[in-house]
């Protein structure tokens, strides 16, 4: 009689094991840097550990100026140089608790990856979640949350995401009568199938995906898993959208055969939660990263990964290593903002978006980006427009919104990470020459890699 557990479980509990006998350890040093906190994470290796911890940071609105990342073997060390919101080192307490209880040894482990992106938890759930993807067109938004608002749904968070003539959104709603989450089969598939019908528009090649859980998840976790599924990042899509070509991500993907490792090296302007776009991708895409390097200099950001595959193999052909270059792009592209940034600030009302975005329909405004968020009683929201062509809207446009939907509510806002970077007078840049050395001699110093030399 074969008593052999199977491998996966044998393998989970190994990973177990591993963890209990040795448990994360989170330094932060306030010391040895002037401009930010270094926060220095060793732990025993497995996949999708990089992630985890990115995503931490990321989630407490933690700025990632540099980073040097080490992971052979069964070991990971992680060294990230951070600073707060203003631009400063951490000094609020609660925060830095709630590093060492995310990441440190009170949290036992790492939270597994399968938690962190998007398995439902019915005990937590206080809304409904809608997840939704399909073909963008002007005034779709509108359409989605005047079907919800017909429904005697409540919107009480959403974020929307558009790229590539692709829109991905995740949307949370509870019921106008009670408050509470929706779990009714039979108004939870009317509601799926209202908005599939409504997402498709007749038009959509590819085919509308809907989801509706009570539940709760990663909302940019989930974002980038959307549309990475539904191919955003496919070039035969590509519309000549508002992004110029000075804006376009400069991504190389090369190999590196005496160490056997693929390189990816990514130049781009700078802008919150871009390690987290990227780290996402990678993974998603089912690759370990070895070996990185984050420099962020001025405007611009500069990435180095040494990846494999999960079977520990480089990339092997033309076309994945194309394929890698075309997600990277879309990941850093997704959450870039394009256009006029609005912010919506009144008391929360059912319907509220319904009409907010009517609004911006008939005027014709088309959203690009957006985050609606219930806090009390108050509706906090930020949209981002631009005309149904995808250029910027005319200031007499603006007026007109802001007079019907009112002045002392919606205010316009400059967005630093919407403008385009300075042009590159110099050429194309290597990651690999300007940074490479530097990035090994640390690593090296710091005993998280052996000598490249």
């Amino acid at each position: 009689m074969d008593y052999s557990l199977p491998s996966i479980e044998m393998d989970d509990e190994f990973e177990k094991l591993v963890l209990r006998m040795n448990p994360p350890r989170v330094t932060i040093d306030n010391t040895s840097s002037r401009k930010a906190t270094l926060i220095k994470v060793d732990s025993a290796n497995k996949y999708g550990s990089l992630l985890e911890v990115v995503q931490v940071l990321t989630d407490l609105n933690l700025t990632i100026s540099r980073a040097y990342i080490s992971s052979d073997g069964e070991w990971f060390m992680d060294v990230f140089h951070v600073i707060d919101q203003h631009g400063n080192k951490l000094a609020d307490g609660e925060v830095i608790d709630r590093i060492q209880k995310s990441l440190g040894p009170r949290a036992c482990s790492l939270r597994s990856l399968r938690r962190s992106v998007g398995v439902q938890t019915q005990a937590a759930a206080k809304h409904t979640t809608i997840e939704l993807t399909g073909r963008d067109r002007p005034g779709l938004l509108s359409e989605v949350f005047a079907v919800l608002s017909d429904l005697k749904c409540n919107v009480v968070g959403a974020e929307v995401w558009t790229h590539n003539s692709r829109m991905a959104s995740v949307v949370y709603i509870t019921d106008v009568e009670n408050g509470l989450p929706i779990d009714d089969p039979d108004r939870l598939s009317k509601i799926k199938q209202l908005l599939r019908y409504v997402v498709k528009g007749g038009v959509d090649k590819r085919g509308a995906n809907t989801m509706v859980t009570v539940g709760v998840t990663h909302t940019e976790r989930r974002l980038h898993q959307m549309m990475y599924a539904d191919r955003d990042y496919a070039k035969d899509d590509i519309d000549g959208g508002p992004m110029t070509d000075h804006r376009k991500p400069s991504v190389t993907v090369e190999n590196c055969a005496d160490k056997g490792y693929t390189v990816v090296n990514l130049r781009c302007q700078d802008r919150p939660k871009l390690l987290f776009d990227t780290v996402c991708t990678l993974t998603d895409m089912q690759y370990v990263v070895f070996h990185a390097t984050v420099i962020v200099e001025g405007p611009e950001a500069y990435q180095e990964f040494y990846i494999r595959h999960l079977d520990g193999c480089p990339i092997s052909s033309e076309a994945e290593r194309e394929r890698v270059v075309h997600c990277i792009e879309a990941a850093v592209r997704r959450r870039s903002s394009e256009g006029i940034r609005l912010e919506l600030c009144s008391d929360d009302k059912v319907g509220l978006l319904s009409n907010v975005t009517r609004i911006f329909r008939e005027n014709g405004l088309s959203v690009t980006q957006a985050e609606v968020a219930t806090r009390g009683a108050q509706a906090v929201n930020v949209f981002y427009v631009t005309d149904a062509s995808g250029s910027q809207v005319k200031s007499e446009t603006i007026a007109a919104v802001r007079g019907e939907i009112g002045e002392t509510v919606l205010h316009v806002k400059e967005d630093i990470y919407s403008k385009s970077p300075p042009q590159d007078e110099g050429g194309k840049i290597s990651l690999g020459t300007l940074f490479r050395t530097r990035s090994e001699k640390f690593l090296y110093s710091l005993g998280l890699i052996r000598s490249y030399s």
